[in-house]
């Protein structure tokens, strides 16, 4: 399977500052990739920081002018899995900025209470999907899961965020996970959900419109906090425009049931 991704960005600094970037696939090894960051026609150096999660950083120092950012790959097969680790198991049951579930134990125990494994992460990803209704442009980037279940809207990643505090209130390590998703219309990074269950980890889609099986992981965090394709490090940048696209040669329907697991 042949998958590709891009992303070009359009930003305007007033000042210095570092641009911090989370848009390369985290799939290093099977991906021919470009990353070219321009102020005012020049290039940028631009320097790699790998997480120990695996997501990959990309530092770029910029002045006051017009920014651009255009990143292009193309990834030839899969990576597996990556390895389960202790610490990720505990990081990942604890709530989080984003994803309140101590806040949360009472709704996922009347709802969920005596299901386990699949059944469960399942039956979560289906009431999530029933009782929020995917609105852009409803939801704010300060909302965490307890806003969302009361406003009943949001875009994928409010979906991502009550699904994760839920599953962490009942004690399932779960996770966010920032990706490229060929099949999503309009095409934009996509957050889903990773679940630690029967020994590994497995993704889930509580809005339903990402085929799982063609997904590209970008970067693994306890929520958005962690995942933000940019972040700004002193002085101040203005967004301009960003245009994201992603196609894969074989897509395939997805029920949304099966267990799958995402590649590294």
């Amino acid at each position: 399977m042949q998958r590709t991704a891009s992303t070009h960005i359009v930003l305007h600094a007033k000042a210095p500052a570092r641009l911090l970037l989370s848009i390369a696939v985290a799939d290093k090894a099977n991906a021919e990739e470009t990353l070219v960051v321009r102020q005012d026609e020049v290039e940028v150096p631009v320097r790699e920081l790998v997480e120990a999660n695996g997501s990959r950083l990309h530092i770029a120092a910029v002045t006051s002018g017009r920014v651009t950012v255009s990143y292009d790959a193309t990834i030839t097969g899969v990576t597996p899995p990556p390895p389960v680790e202790e610490s990720d198991l505990i990081l990942y049951s604890r709530q989080s900025r984003y994803c309140e579930s101590d806040q949360l134990g009472n709704v996922a125990r009347a709802e969920f209470g005596g299901l386990a494994g699949s059944e469960l992460v399942n039956s979560v990803r289906d009431w999530v999907n029933q009782q929020l209704s995917y609105t852009p442009g409803t939801s704010r980037s300060s909302d965490g899961a307890l806003h969302t279940l009361i406003s009943r809207h949001g875009v994928c990643r409010d979906f991502a965020h009550l699904n994760i505090a839920l599953l962490r209130a009942l004690d399932v390590p779960a996770r966010l996970v920032s990706t490229y998703a060929p099949g999503v219309t309009p095409a934009d990074f996509h957050a889903v959900t990773e679940a630690f269950i029967d020994g590994s980890w497995h993704v889930f889609d509580s809005t339903g419109k990402a085929p799982r099986q063609t997904l590209m992981r970008i970067a693994t965090g306890r929520d958005a906090a962690d995942t933000a394709w940019l972040s700004v490090v002193g002085g101040q940048v203005n967004f301009g425009s960003l245009a994201v696209n992603a196609e894969a040669d074989d897509i395939q329907e997805d029920d949304h049931a099966a267990l799958v697991n995402l590649p590294a």
